[in-house]
């Protein structure tokens, strides 16, 4: 695609939209000539609701969940389970947990994960933090819900290392065949994993 053939602030506008995820250049052509014909209230609204999601828009000083206040809705909410904390990587996770209704208890966001090829430690995630909230509160299970990458691997072992001699139930989210699977097109670690997360039936 050539985008000499746009005028420069339309150029700049589709350049920066492609560099957003699951946008390429021709989905970030469509939606800068959808934002050119649309009324001028409307882009400008858009542009006024970004720019106050960056201004506004913090961690939550208790789980590091994004929220515009001190504490985000889940860790203010008194209706929630205090008792059990989900660990989980990212905000991302956090919400896929959240949407599937099978959680009420609260949340620990790492914001990461241990990669020592890139240079992440256990210092540049949420670890130390993880550490404070159970001294403070009064915590009984923890959750690792980390993915299963090698990354994510490594991270849940690291904090089951960490966290099984400090008083409190470590588990692990299981990973198995999802709903609607074909056994002769599932991966075989996810089988493996599936065999050893069985239970009674």
């Amino acid at each position: 695609m050539n985008l000499n053939a746009y005028p420069p602030t339309v150029r700049e506008l589709i350049q920066r939209l492609a560099r957003l995820p699951g946008l390429g250049e021709k989905s970030a052509t469509r939606i800068a000539m959808h934002l050119l014909q649309s009324p001028r209230e409307d882009v400008f609204a858009l542009a006024h609701a970004i720019r106050g999601m960056r201004g506004r828009i913090q961690t939550c000083s208790r789980c590091f969940h994004f929220t515009d206040q001190d504490l985000c809705s889940f860790c203010a909410d008194p209706a929630r389970n205090t008792g059990v904390l989900c660990v989980v990587e990212s905000t991302a996770d956090l919400m896929a947990i959240e949407q599937s209704g099978a959680f009420r208890g609260r949340y620990h966001v790492l914001q990461g994960v241990l990669a020592p090829l890139d240079a992440i430690g256990p210092e540049d995630i949420r670890i130390k933090e993880l550490l404070k909230r159970l001294k403070e509160e009064e915590i009984q299970e923890v959750i690792l819900a980390t993915n299963p990458s090698s990354e994510g691997e490594a991270t849940a072992h690291y904090l089951h290392r960490l966290l099984r001699d400090r008083g409190v139930k470590v588990s692990r989210i299981a990973y198995g065949i999802p709903m609607g699977g074909d056994l002769k097109y599932i991966d075989r670690v996810t089988v493996e994993r599936a065999l050893k997360g069985r239970m009674d039936f």
